[in-house]
């Protein structure tokens, strides 16, 4: 799984780092990074939830 931002609908409204900070972060410049391109299939869940819950409809999950 590999988790993919859309950089142009982006807003950095940080509801994804409130989801699980390990993977997202909004830095001191307001701008969203992804600590976990890859993260631990363990994480899907809370990553379907940042993608469903993403203001913006920015994130995207990849399989393969």
């Amino acid at each position: 799984m590999k988790i993919v931002v859309d950089r142009d609908l982006c807003e950095s409204n940080a509801v994804c780092m409130d989801i699980e900070p390990s993977v997202f972060e909004v830095d001191d410049n307001d701008e969203l990074q992804i600590l976990q391109e890859q993260p631990d299939e363990a994480l899907r869940p809370k990553m379907e939830e940042a993608v469903r819950r993403c203001p913006k409809q920015a994130l995207s999950i990849e399989d393969g």
